[in-house]
């Protein structure tokens, strides 16, 4: 269901060389809107066929300022397009005891879809052991080894999968900044099959999983990270670039083949020059893993950051949530 390009990206024109150019912002925000709307459309519809209303408990530790931020934004967003949210918020002290024991009080309630326990913990508590305590079906953030193992089956034989066509009824959880990737592709016209996709990073949160994802689509897709010789090299023969690896502006313009399409999952502070800092202002600011203002000169479409790729995490945690929600009752 891709949307119009037009709709959903803010064009600007450069000159390159000795031609023209249009480089588009991918617009994270309007699509993620767009998603929150079809998904409150749809709870409605629930609603009103006499339907569970989807439920997503949320468990915070300690008091990190932008893990709570970012639980604030997640439950705004529940209310958003209508699913209940339940919170619980715990102190750093918490114990890997107490922590289990609620997880399995949420595994049992009918009213509970989805279960998110914002990361980081606290060096403490075993992280593993707690998400893995969750039950396959309500770990909407995909991290769970049977949901795992599902996105990386191929199928016998090379078979696929149809629901990989359509991402909004795969039938588990994935990982949902790797799933807002692959909406933001969709939903701006770009063509996956078939073309040559590079991630860079190997993590199990994105690179790992959308290199999964790509390779679902039918693209031919390489991973590179920390160990990769000639990374330069690799990036530019990609039609497609997936930049998940946490440093700022590592990806320069000239890394890029003309034309790419690039998504920049990072997220990176980094400090204003000191004539620019404004008194009783941010000192700092944020920046992806690409350099955007060199790359938007040569690639055909592009995130950028904030406004990109952070919109859609969010917007997939609530599609998760909702289909969860569905297969619980058998309908979908």
């Amino acid at each position: 269901h891709p949307l119009s390009p037009a709709s959903t990206t803010t064009t600007t024109t450069t000159t390159i060389s000795s031609f023209k150019m249009t480089a588009e912002d991918i617009d994270g925000k309007a699509i993620a809107a767009d998603i929150r709307e079809e998904l409150k459309k749809e709870v409605d519809d629930m609603i009103s066929a006499g339907k569970q209303v989807p439920g997503l408990a949320v468990i915070l530790v300690g008091s990190r300022r932008d893990s709570q931020t970012y639980v604030n934004m997640k439950k705004k967003a529940c209310a958003q397009v209508g699913i209940a949210s339940f919170g619980y918020d715990y102190d750093e002290s918490v114990t890997q005891e107490t922590l289990m024991a609620k997880i399995q009080e949420l595994n049992a309630r009918n009213d509970v879809h989805g279960i998110l326990v914002q990361l980081p913990l606290p060096a403490h508590l075993d992280e593993t052991a707690i998400l893995n305590s969750m039950r396959p079906e309500k770990d909407v953030d995909g991290l769970h080894p049977e949901n795992v193992s599902k996105l990386a089956l191929q199928g016998t034989h090379g078979n696929k999968q149809g629901y990989w066509k359509s991402l909004s009824n795969i039938p588990f959880s994935v990982p949902c900044t790797p799933l807002g990737c692959l909406e933001l592709l969709d939903r701006s016209g770009v063509e996956i099959k078939g073309k040559k996709a590079v991630v860079i990073g190997r993590s199990n949160l994105v690179g790992l999983p959308v290199a999964f994802l790509l390779l679902h689509r039918n693209a031919t897709v390489t991973i590179v990270h920390s160990q990769t010789q000639n990374i330069e090299e690799e990036v530019s023969r990609a039609d497609i670039v997936i930049a998940a690896v946490g440093r700022a502006k590592m990806v320069k313009a000239s890394w890029l083949k003309e034309g790419a399409v690039v998504i920049d999952v990072g997220i990176n502070s980094v400090d204003l020059p000191p004539e620019q800092v404004v008194e009783g202002k941010k000192s700092y600011k944020l920046v992806g893993d690409v350099d955007y203002d060199e790359a938007k000169k040569k690639c055909s479409k592009l995130t950028p950051v904030p406004g990109g790729v952070g919109p859609m995490t969010i917007a997939m945690l609530l599609r998760n949530t909702v289909n969860s929600c569905k297969r619980s009752s058998g309908t979908v």
